[in-house]
């Protein structure tokens, strides 16, 4: 069965980074922007990530940062996944000399695939529902229906995602994964075990249905075929 990963972002406790593991979060998201009331600090973030099991992916949030913070974070935590929220440009990504997320506010529509290209070491791109070059997390989602190019990379969406809603974003989208933040929240940065939970059973809940349809649609194909 193809399952939908799930980054959960925004963490600022080590108490809800082991409960989002705990209940099968694949990534765990840390917000550098000093503007973001979910923002942490890079020791913090390297104290919650170091408590951390084995095979969970660090992801940090990045805004139009210098050079010297996104190094910073880097060195700190060295198996630290950058994602790039703001303006940046290929050539900043790319500059790291690592895989990176490359997030893209679609409040304006989807830019084109030529300008996608040149973001060439961009492990996946990350869709949200703020303006281009805004820091997501607002917690509204946007109109999945708009979402027909190829992006030529892994499809992590985001954007008001939560327990109610993210089994249809499965189900219509098929993302390589998914970005929550706000909708697993009991106050910005601070994460609810039940909302967590709820949202990890609404994923595995669209995953198993997804994977039921194939199979019936897998089925029925078979069934067709002409006996000889």
């Amino acid at each position: 069965m193809t399952r939908t990963r799930v980054k959960i972002c925004g963490l600022t406790r080590r108490e809800d980074a082991r409960t989002a593991v705990a209940l099968g979060a694949d990534a765990l998201g840390f917000v550098f922007v000093p503007a973001s009331k979910r923002r942490v600090s890079v020791p913090d973030a390297a104290d919650i990530a170091a408590a951390l099991p084995p095979f969970v992916a660090r992801v940090g949030l990045f805004l139009d940062a210098p050079v010297v913070d996104v190094l910073t974070a880097l060195h700190a935590m060295p198996d630290l996944v950058p994602q790039f929220h703001g303006r940046e440009s290929a050539e900043y990504c790319e500059s790291f000399d690592r895989p990176y997320l490359k997030a893209i506010g679609v409040a304006e529509g989807l830019p084109e695939r030529a300008a996608l290209d040149a973001f060439e070491r961009a492990a996946g791109f990350l869709l949200d529902s703020n303006a281009p070059g805004a820091l997501g997390g607002t917690g509204h989602a946007f109109d999945w229906s708009t979402l027909g190019m190829d992006l030529g990379k892994p499809l992590i969406l985001a954007g008001g995602l939560d327990a109610g809603n993210v089994g249809k974003a499965v189900r219509e989208v098929a993302p390589y994964a998914l970005d929550v933040s706000s909708g697993v929240e009991s106050a910005k940065g601070i994460k609810d075990d039940a909302a967590m939970r709820a949202f990890m059973a609404a994923v595995a809940a669209a995953d198993e249905h997804s994977a039921g349809l194939r199979a019936d649609a897998h089925g029925n194909t078979m069934n067709t075929g002409t006996k000889g």
